[in-house]
């Protein structure tokens, strides 16, 4: 494979071009949004163009990938781990764009802007992935969030739509803040953005326990923790991913999360591993409440968008033991896990999307009562996506391997996270309550006589659920050959927790301490 060897300036702009090509892109797409008079045929037009972009954007990544070698300091990684997170972020957000123009269909919502919208996210969210230092870190976020909080209430005759949006974006200003905040006592503390020399400042000038620091790391976690979903910063989810779009929400519970925990675990294992000692615990704890919490609140709900939305409060957890494990060996573990989460809650939200009547976002479980029986290859899908997502054996798929990974994480780190992995297992065994209910509620429960007939799903949406279920089957029968790919070839695809990466220079282009490009 060719290696750039490019001066840094040039280096820079070459290492974000993915993002200029979606940036770019969104903008003219936006002119064309807005030359042409509503309708859903211009809207669709819109939605497979930018479909086209993300597409063109994949190309770029996988032009990237590997081609970089490091000359300089700069604020953005071209490793692995930057570019297969890309990859889930493009793929999350194709398959969301997808996923609009079908139920933009149903609603009658003929503004084309949200598909924009949905670039401009995507763009900041690759941004962030990108990120090496932490200002870089604090725009990429607020690009991503605007843009978010827009989607969130882009069907203006929802009035659920605009107050969960609202909610959103107060307190979504509220934890900018406390990231914000966070940032400047860093900077205070060790006179550097840049997250690797964060780290060697730490260490240079036995700043582990300083208070500042200590505080600045404290707020940082809280700003982070919100845009996760994390427990008890959670409580904003529920009612945004309940009031927008579904294409919307599943957007907000996959891909948005991403980018958030790729920004999260490059900041915590690259900037901080000399204060591990410090955040640990609060980290930890952090993992275990978020774990209980939407696990066990999620056995009581009975909307469907609002189950998955505490389902993607509990999956935060799960993440979240990756950081806490304190090692490099999690990368590859995580963007598994990112990836199997996204297809499967594509997937789930491609069958909301197909189920739903016009004019309610939202399907409650019992309205999928029969469905094997009406339905049957969407019901089917539908338990894939269930089963991915509890992490049951073989019909799970993907969803398996992505749990039995980060357990290989937890106990395989240099100190073992016994009550990480003892909490997952338990957890998991509870969501059973509620993702089996699902299941039996489609298979086991006849169809009330009366209800509403469920229409065969629209072809693009069709798409979507086969797409999913079918990757989670593929990646099920071939985790290791994924988790080889997204660690750059550089180590035995079967032993995650067990993989050793060489520190980067810091460089724009460095090999990182994360996922390593190949030699």
């Amino acid at each position: 494979m060719t290696v750039l060897d490019l001066d840094a300036p040039l280096q820079l702009t070459v290492a974000v071009l993915p993002e200029l090509v979606l940036m770019g892109g969104a903008m003219i797409l936006l002119l064309w949004a807005v030359w042409r008079p509503e309708s859903d045929r211009h809207q669709r037009a819109i939605g497979v163009a930018s479909i086209i972009l993300c597409c063109v954007a994949v190309a770029a990544v996988l032009l990237f990938y590997g081609r970089f070698r490091a000359t300089a300091f700069g604020p953005i990684a071209v490793d692995g781990f930057r570019w297969m997170v890309d990859i889930v972020i493009l793929t999350g957000t194709i398959f969301a764009i997808a996923l609009s123009m079908d139920d933009n269909s149903r609603d009658a919502l003929t503004t084309a802007e949200g598909h924009v919208l949905l670039l401009m996210a995507s763009s900041g969210m690759m941004l962030l992935a990108a990120a090496r230092d932490l200002m870089v870190v604090f725009l990429a976020i607020e690009l991503m969030s605007i843009s978010v909080y827009a989607l969130a209430a882009i069907n203006r005759r929802s009035a659920r739509g605009a107050e969960g949006a609202l909610k959103y974006f107060l307190l979504g200003a509220f934890s900018t803040a406390f990231l914000l905040y966070g940032i400047a006592l860093v900077y205070g503390a060790t006179g550097t953005t840049n997250i690797t020399r964060i780290a060697a400042a730490v260490s240079q000038l036995a700043l582990t326990q300083s208070p500042i620091l200590l505080i600045g790391i404290a707020l940082m976690l809280v700003g982070f923790g919100f845009k996760v979903a994390a427990a008890p910063f959670h409580m904003w989810a529920p009612d945004v991913y309940d009031g927008a779009p579904s294409p919307v929400t599943a957007y907000m519970a996959a891909t948005v999360k991403a980018a958030a925990f790729a920004a999260f675990f490059r900041v915590w294992i690259e900037a901080f591993p000399g204060s591990m000692l410090a955040w640990h615990g609060a980290l930890q704890g952090l993992a275990i409440a978020t774990m209980v919490a939407g696990n066990a609140i999620g056995l009581a709900q009975r909307s469907l968008k609002r189950l998955l939305a505490y389902s993607s409060i509990g999956h935060a957890g799960y993440l979240m033991i990756a950081i806490a494990a304190g090692t490099a060996g999690g990368a590859p573990a995580m963007l598994f896990y990112l990836f199997a989460y996204t297809l499967a809650t594509f997937g789930a939200f491609a069958v909301v999307v197909a189920v739903a009547q016009p004019g309610r976002g939202g399907v409650m479980i019992d309205e999928l009562a029969g469905l094997g029986r009406v339905r049957p290859w969407m019901a089917l899908a539908m338990a894939i996506m269930m089963l991915a997502l509890l992490g049951f054996p073989v019909f799970g798929g993907a969803g398996f391997f992505a749990k039995w990974y980060l357990l290989e994480v937890a106990l395989g780190a240099p100190v073992p996270q016994y009550a990480l992995a003892i909490v997952l297992v338990a957890t998991t065994v509870v969501s059973a309550g509620y993702y089996l209910h699902v299941v039996m509620v489609m298979f086991m429960k006849a169809r009330p006589d009366g209800a509403v007939a469920i229409a065969p799903s629209p072809p693009v949406t069709r798409a979507v659920m086969l797409a999913t279920a079918g990757a989670i089957l593929i990646l099920g029968i071939v985790p290791d050959r994924a988790v080889f790919f997204t660690y750059g070839g550089r180590t035995d695809p079967g032993v995650v927790s067990g993989a050793t990466a060489d520190r980067g220079t810091g460089a724009v282009g460095s090999r990182s301490n994360l996922a390593p490009l190949p030699r």
